[in-house]
């Protein structure tokens, strides 16, 4: 939570899609300023908001892939040091779990 309003700044999606850990009125406020739609459900004990439960689906799809290039202990511990290395390692793991 501390880094996603950094890890947003420069980009320009049209929907954030986030878990209940990122259910924060300062971030869906930036959020919105960038022009994207939140796509996150209230916590428990909240006042609960509307969301797109359809597109929350999709998320799951991202979380299968990162448990799948987590596999790849090459890739889960980072023995890459430099980032180009440490790119080419990703996608050549993403590639892998396509099939």
């Amino acid at each position: 939570m501390t880094e996603a309003e950094t890890l947003l700044t420069d980009l320009s999606p049209e929907y954030v899609i986030a878990d209940k850990g990122y259910d924060s009125d300062a971030l869906r406020d930036q959020i919105r300023r960038q022009g994207a739609k939140p796509v996150i459900p209230s916590r428990k004990g909240t006042r609960q908001r509307r969301y797109d439960k359809e597109r929350y689906k999709h998320r799951n799809v991202v979380e299968r892939f990162f448990n799948r290039v987590k596999h790849f202990r090459r890739v889960a511990t980072r023995y890459e040091k430099t980032t180009i290395n440490y790119l080419g390692f990703l996608s050549l793991a993403s590639l892998m779990t396509i099939g």
